[in-house]
Parts: structure tokens; C-alpha cells; sequence
């Protein structure tokens, strides 16, 4: 087991619960199980799995994740209401199916606004007190760790401060060990949050933590403020998936706890597995990455403009606020219209292409790039592209499999309503001319088939490639359908993915020029040599 960190401070984490209410999120058992190892992996303390009596899919969970998984950092937690009014706590169906979970901590949702008590809940604020205590009381005399939730507390805080405070009060009288200050509507700013957090620290002596929605863009903002005024457990979801706009984002927090304020929070090591751990637990609840999220998308430490360029390649924190590795994230250069010198000798240095000192190669590769993206190619978004025209430019000659004589392909109308495409390529292979047809789903998907039935013989090594992503974009122009077209292919082989990008008078030669730079490219990535 990895060296822990104390309890002075919670990293909790409530992806299998509140992260599990965004649109489109529809998580099975299965998906539950896989995220909380992935969380338990990353070292969090605490993993809210759900609401157990509250729907069968969470009591599964509850069941299954204490037979399946051997917890090695994180503790589960069960998430349910007070009792009801007027119900004994130990009568409370729900709050028997709490103990019933084995969960070794327990959270309790409470009403801290008094409106919210008196029309949602229908008692009155003296009964929710009451409601408060005893569940807590008797959550505790069972052997576990209780933790209340304030609902609406920042809301209901402003519309009236005192009665906010006793239930904060009354939850840890009766032994709640942190009473977290919700703000469920997520419509607090940084500076509101730090006053709140302040008083009701020192009013109420209660440990406090903060359960921030992220509705003004504030979440991992205000959760941080919060830790400055003094809260020692914060509520996140990973990727800060969460109801309408969702939640703090568990790995930004993280991050700068541990990054920016030095604060010990996750096992030794932990942090560089955070790039992975978030991609991983993207996959299962089948969202693509956020390319731009801060410390782990793919762009958090790109760099396009060639001021920039030239200053990373002398220091690369003179534009990095933290080195990505730490994160286990990568430092990439895009390379673009806006690159300088710097950005070509970075990007090869980082493809492994070693240019020298040779200044009249970098300042011919920087026009002839300007050059293409001018016509409408993008290099930034097809590295696989820019490397081979880069080892063009070093070689001097283009690195190329196959040498293409001709193609075409047919779309064939007919009277039923259907449609047939066909496909013919000519080129030549290692001295051999091939002529090959195929049929395909679109005349791009023909093309593409016609290439391998072409050259799957001589290179075997393509049947391991598929195309992954197609993206088409018509760029500007003057003339309506004859606009300049750019297309953007991914393709994979099983061991990792690569873009390509051709431009063109219509969507299939762009697609061609993708189609040519992808296998050529794929082949050069297995080790195959043009020469030979």
C-alpha cells in the first residue's frame, strides 16, 4: 500500500453519484465498479458510490463493490437523507438501507434553507433540527463516520444566517465529524464563499468542507476559496461531471493543492497518474476528453505561436505554469502558420528528427508551411502529416510506399431509391503496377478499400489499420460548391492513433491526399522501409 496521507484534509469524490446526474451519463453496475478503482488508484479518501434503497442499480453497487474490490485508499461512502419527519431514525426505511450498504461512511443530505424546509420538506425548522441530530446520533451509535451535506446552505445562509448555522450546529453536536456547505445551485462567487466559510467556521467550531456546482464557471474557484478560509474537505467529481453544468473538477483541485498551495492530499506518486486516470474514467462513461481541460487535456500544455516557441525552447516554464509531467501530461508544439524557427526545431526535436544547425532547412520547412496553410492545410490537428512533409524537406526527396498513376470513384444512382460506390485505383508498389476495384459505403470508403485491396499483399502491415475519425470542413471561397475543401482523417493500428489532412477542389480528393498521407505514414510507423 502506498504511504497514505492523514485525515487532517478529504479529497472526496462523488463521480458515482452527483458526476452520474450529468446529461447523457448513464452509468451500469459495471461502469460504477470501473470508476471507483480508477478513483481508488488515484488515492482519493473518499468515493460516494450512490443512493443504496434509493434505486437497485446503487444497492447492487454497494453489494458488489464491497465483494469485488479491495479498497486500497479510499473509503466508500453511502449517500442518503435524514430521516423523515415525525419517523424514529432507527424506523426510517431509508436510513436502514444505509446500514444495510456496509458502507463505513455515511453521508447525510440536509435542508439548510428554511424555506426549502418549510414548502419542500413540509415541517418545521425546529423538526429538521431534530431530524438532523437524531440520524446523525444514530447513524453513529452503529459504528459509523457521518458526514452531513448542507443543501442550498450559501442561498439559505443569505436569507437567513442564524437558522443556516444551527443546522450546521446541530449536525456536528450530534457527531457528524464535517458538515460541507453546499452551494447546489452553483451561483456563489470566490469572494462570497471565503466570507461565508469564515463566519460560520468561527461561529460554529464545526469542521467544515465545501460541495461546489460549477453554474458561474466559479466551482474549482470557490472550492479553493473555501480552503483558504479554512474548509479541510472538499467535494469533486471527476472531470466535473455533474448536473447541468457540473461539478468542481476533481483533478484541477488536486492539482492545485498539491501543485500550488504544497499541500499533501494524494499517496506518493499519485499525481502522475492523473492524466491517465481521467482519460480512463472519460472512456467508460463514453464522453470524449475535454481537449482543454486544465493540467490533463491534450492542449493544457500546447503551444502554437512562435513567440512562445522561441521562449520555451530557452526555458519552458517561461510559458508553462508547471511542468506536465508531474501531471502525466506532455508538452507539445503545434506547428501552424504562426511558427517561427523555434517551433520547427521544437517539433522535430520532439518527432526525433534532428535538424541541426541548419538554418536554411528550418527557414525553407517554416515557408513551406506557411506556404500549405495558406491553401487551406492545417497542420496543428495532423502531426502525421507535418512529419512527413518535414522528412521530406530533410531527406530531400518524399517518403513514400506506393507511387499513384490514377484513380476514381463512381456514385451510381439507382431507380430503387439506393446507391452503389465504386472505386478504382492504378499505382505502382516496389516495381509492380496494381490495378484494384472495390465497393464501398460512400465513394471515400471505396477509395479506401480499393487502396487495401491494392497493397494489402505487398504490405501486409495495413490490415492492422482502420480509420478511426473523418472530419470534413468546406473552407472559404468565392464559389459556392466549387470552395476549397479540407479533410482531416484519424487512423489507428491498435497501438496508437495518428491525423492526417488533405486539401482539395472537392471532398474526395481531400480525402485522397488523407487517405495517401495515412497508409504512408502507418507504414513508415511500422518500421517499413521505402527503399526496400
Amino acid at each position: 500500500m502506498k504511504d497514505l496521507p492523514d485525515d487532517s484534509f478529504h479529497v472526496f469524490d462523488t463521480t458515482l453519484r452527483d458526476g452520474a446526474q450529468r446529461e447523457g451519463i448513464n452509468l451500469t453496475v459495471a461502469d460504477k465498479l470501473t470508476i471507483a478503482r480508477h478513483l481508488d488508484d488515484f488515492g482519493v479518501g473518499f468515493i460516494e458510490g450512490g443512493w443504496p434503497g434509493a434505486n437497485p442499480r446503487d444497492t447492487e453497487f454497494f453489494a458488489r463493490a464491497r465483494a469485488e474490490i479491495d479498497f486500497k485508499h479510499a473509503q466508500l461512502v453511502a449517500f442518503g437523507a435524514t430521516r423523515k419527519a415525525g419517523v424514529r431514525a432507527e424506523d426510517d426505511a431509508q436510513v436502514r438501507a444505509l446500514l444495510e450498504s456496509g458502507a463505513p461512511v455515511i453521508t447525510l443530505v440536509a435542508k439548510s434553507h428554511d424555506r426549502h424546509v418549510e414548502l419542500a420538506l413540509r415541517t418545521t425548522l425546529e423538526e429538521n433540527l431534530a431530524m438532523v441530530r437524531d440520524t446523525v446520533a444514530h447513524l453513529r451509535s452503529q459504528g459509523r463516520r457521518v458526514f452531513l451535506d448542507c443543501e442550498h446552505f450559501f442561498d439559505g445562509y443569505r436569507a437567513n444566517a442564524p437558522y443556516a448555522k444551527q443546522v450546521v450546529s446541530a449536525a456536528h453536536e450530534a457527531g457528524a465529524e464535517v458538515v460541507i456547505l453546499c452551494d447546489t445551485n452553483g451561483g456563489m462567487l470566490p469572494g462570497q464563499i471565503d466570507a461565508v466559510v469564515r463566519t460560520v467556521l468561527a461561529d460554529t467550531g464545526a469542521r467544515l468542507g465545501i460541495h461546489a456546482q460549477d453554474d458561474t464557471g466559479c466551482a474549482v474557484a470557490n472550492t479553493l476559496a473555501a480552503v483558504d478560509a479554512g474548509a479541510t474537505h472538499v467535494q469533486c467529481t471527476a472531470n466535473g461531471y455533474g448536473e447541468r453544468v457540473g461539478n468542481a473538477n476533481l483533478f484541477p483541485v488536486v492539482a492545485a493543492l498539491e501543485l500550488k498551495y504544497g499541500r499533501r492530499v494524494l499517496p506518493e506518486g499519485a499525481l502522475e497518474e492523473m492524466t491517465r486516470i481521467s482519460h480512463a474514467i472519460a472512456e467508460v462513461v463514453n464522453l470524449t476528453p475535454s481537449t482543454h481541460q486544465p493540467y490533463v487535456g491534450v492542449s493544457a500544455f500546447a503551444h502554437k505561436a512562435g513567440l512562445h516557441a522561441s521562449a520555451i525552447k530557452i526555458d519552458p516554464d517561461l510559458y508553462q505554469h508547471t511542468d506536465p509531467e508531474r501531471v502525466g501530461n506532455t508538452m507539445r508544439m503545434l506547428v501552424s502558420d504562426m511558427a517561427g524557427r523555434a517551433s520547427i526545431e521544437l517539433k522535430g526535436k520532439e518527432l526525433g528528427i534532428d535538424l541541426g544547425d541548419d538554418r536554411a532547412l528550418v527557414g525553407r520547412i517554416v515557408e513551406r508551411v506557411k506556404e500549405r496553410e495558406l491553401a487551406g492545410y492545417t497542420y496543428e490537428a495532423a502531426d502525421a502529416s507535418f512529419e512527413l512533409l518535414l522528412r521530406q524537406e530533410v531527406e530531400g526527396r518524399p517518403r513514400r510506399f506506393f507511387r499513384v498513376e490514377s484513380w476514381r470513384a463512381i456514385v451510381e444512382d439507382r431507380p430503387d431509391g439506393t446507391h452503389a460506390n465504386e472505386a478504382t485505383v492504378k499505382l505502382w508498389a516496389k516495381g509492380e503496377r496494381i490495378v484494384a476495384t472495390a465497393e464501398g459505403n460512400g465513394p471515400v470508403n471505396a477509395l479506401d478499400r480499393a487502396l487495401r485491396v491494392g497493397l494489402e499483399r505487398i504490405y501486409p502491415q495495413l490490415a492492422t489499420m482502420e480509420l478511426v475519425d473523418y472530419k470534413v470542413r468546406i473552407l472559404e471561397g468565392k464559389h459556392g460548391t466549387e470552395s476549397t475543401t479540407r479533410v482531416l482523417v484519424s487512423t489507428a493500428d491498435g497501438q496508437g492513433e495518428w491525423s492526417t489532412v488533405g486539401v482539395g477542389e472537392n471532398v474526395i480528393a481531400a480525402s485522397w491526399q488523407a487517405l495517401d498521407d495515412a497508409y504512408a505514414y502507418g507504414l513508415l510507423r511500422a518500421g517499413v522501409d521505402p527503399r526496400e
